[in-house]
């Protein structure tokens, strides 16, 4: 599914023309990358950073109101009456981050059970509702970090926006049955087949956090799971993650548009107000270890051109280290005009494609550096070539000029997001996912700020404390037969007569998830334009996010999501 963003602010309109000016001027259209994710933390050294203030260009203000329910529930209102819309997004403080060993693509198979009716939505009538309204940007996504549900509706219809999502955090166990697990069961692993194992170096990528994070880890296994935890799933299993993570206390509700106050307040006391409040979620005790020295390994995959990938454990989402691994990547991997870019693929002509990117989490970020290679080049000599150039960056840091240009980008794609008022990265995306992994809503400006501070020294000072080069994994991904592991069974799919005509038995039919067929796919992490497909946290607020963004539906998100 998607994310959606709020919308009500003052433009330094002249001001941010001439930063997305300049941006498209010195950049060549990178990607936006979209959510942040879950942080690490590592014994590494973390790169100088000012002390964040106040950005010293015209930053739009962000107007809203925050109050909680008596049940928990976060609630943020921000009126943007320039369109008769408005947008609804709601949170849900889980995703892979939370899940145990054994339980991988738990969170992303129970975002797909939210699509399979409640109480009063029986079916797929959620998204009949929605469509016949109006509505527009209908999704929900798993990132490592959270979970996700939105839609854009006209503004007359906020009160079925609401009545559709408290439904379903209230009443969702009324239709959790085993034909409805079953039948997500094989949507999801269906899902993996197309996003992770047809996909060109998909297995490749899941293998690189094979490398990083320890087995037990919950970032170790793509955000989408693997068969055998999908299928292993059981109904109590399921029952048990609705009532932990999916209560009012554990969530926040943003809506942004075209909205009266006082009556949104009524209303969302009317539809949120009387569910019950949860026990309180255990926090997350995963540990991040650092990679003491150079993890190397290489995979087969139904690919045509190797492709070399390295990454290093990096700071935490938000945290100092941050924003300056963000400019790093896109100073090296950020288009046509980045240090990789020109040297491997103009100059050398030894690579097809260069991208850089910076996946920020909650337990410790990721920096990756994927090249594919020109036909007939090995990966070892591409390899040596990145060594190479990085090395140069770690011993003279980037120019002002690089400086300058990677701020521009990453500055305008923010508040490129800001235009619409909910999808992905839309300003009522973005007020969730700072609220998420900050607990305010009120840190544009801060945010700004961090890139605005850093300085051709403190990009520097990262790259040497955390791009060491035998602190990092290294993967070749190469042209081969896959590995996919021991084929998982899956129950096979039969008839019955039932009522004079023949019908899938119970646990066997074919389902949808979101308005079209059920895709994952990988988000932009923010702050690196040349990503993959992912909220993290700037996924979800518009700037990059993500190692693997999983949706139900259209889409397309930040950090790994499902």
């Amino acid at each position: 599914m998607r994310f959606l963003r709020k919308s009500v602010y003052t433009f330094g309109l002249c001001s941010f023309l001439c930063v997305a000016n300049l941006a498209n001027a010195q950049m060549q259209a990178p990607e936006k990358t979209p959510s942040k994710g879950p942080a690490k933390s590592t014994a590494q050294a973390p790169a100088k950073a000012a002390t964040a203030k106040p950005a010293p260009l015209a930053v739009p203000q962000l107007k809203f109101e925050k109050y909680k329910l008596d049940n928990g529930l976060e609630v943020i209102l921000s009126e943007d009456h320039r369109l008769p819309l408005v947008a609804v997004n709601l949170w849900y403080h889980v995703g892979p981050a939370n899940e145990v060993p054994g339980r991988t693509g738990f969170a992303h198979l129970f975002e797909h059970m939210m699509f399979e009716g409640s109480r009063h939505v029986p079916g797929s009538s959620h998204f009949h509702y929605l469509e016949a309204a109006g509505a527009s940007d209908i999704n929900g996504t798993t990132d490592f970090d959270r979970t996700n549900y939105f839609e854009t509706l006209p503004s007359n219809q906020l009160e079925l926006a609401l009545w559709l999502e408290s439904d379903r955090m209230g009443y969702l166990p009324d239709k959790l049955d085993q034909a409805n697990l079953s039948n997500q069961q094989d949507v999801v692993r269906n899902e993996r087949r197309q996003s992770v194992e047809n996909a060109p170096y998909g297995l490749v990528e899941e293998g690189l956090f094979h490398e990083l994070f320890p087995k037990e880890h919950p970032y170790y296994g793509d955000v989408i799971g693997s068969h055998a935890d999908v299928q292993s799933a059981k109904l109590e299993d399921v029952r048990n993650f609705f009532k932990l993570y999916y209560a009012p206390n554990n969530a926040s509700l943003a809506i942004v548009g075209d909205f009266d106050p006082e009556k949104a307040r009524e209303l969302v006391q009317k539809y949120f107000g009387p569910l019950k409040r949860g026990e309180d979620v255990p926090k997350i005790k995963a540990h991040t270890p650092p990679i003491a020295s150079e993890r190397k390994t290489v995979i087969q995959d139904n690919v045509q051109l190797p492709r070399v990938y390295l990454a290093w454990l990096t700071s935490p989402i938000f945290k100092p280290g941050d924003a300056e691994a963000d400019l790093a990547a896109t100073i090296l991997g950020g288009g046509k005009s980045s240090r990789l870019y020109k040297k491997l693929v103009y100059e050398k002509q030894i690579a097809q494609d260069v991208s850089v990117n910076q996946q920020s989490l909650i337990l410790g970020s990721v920096f990756e550096v994927q090249v594919t290679a020109k036909a007939g080049v090995k990966p070892e000599d591409l390899e040596k070539a990145i060594n190479a150039e990085l090395d140069v960056f770690r011993k003279e840091g980037p120019t002002a000029t690089e400086l300058t240009r990677a701020r521009n980008v990453i500055e305008s794609r923010i508040i490129a997001g800001l235009e619409t008022l909910g999808g992905f990265g839309g300003v009522a995306d973005r007020l969730n996912s700072y609220n998420h992994y900050l607990g305010t809503p009120d840190f544009l400006a801060t945010d700004i700020a961090r890139y605005e501070n850093a300085s051709t020294e403190s990009i520097q000072a990262f790259a040497q404390g955390q791009l060491n080069g035998n602190q990092c994994a290294v993967v070749y991904g190469v042209p081969g037969k896959q590995d996919l592991g021991p084929e998982v069974p899956t129950p096979i799919q039969a008839f019955e007569w039932i009522d004079g005509s023949l019908q899938r038995k119970a646990g066997t039919a074919a389902s949808r998830c979101g308005p079209r067929s059920a895709r994952g796919e990988r988000s932009k992490p923010r702050g690196s334009p040349g990503a993959r497909k992912h909220g993290g946290a700037d996924a979800a607020a518009g700037n990059g996010d993500a190692v693997g963004t999983a949706d139900c539906g259209s889409r397309r998100g930040f950090g790994r999501d499902a």
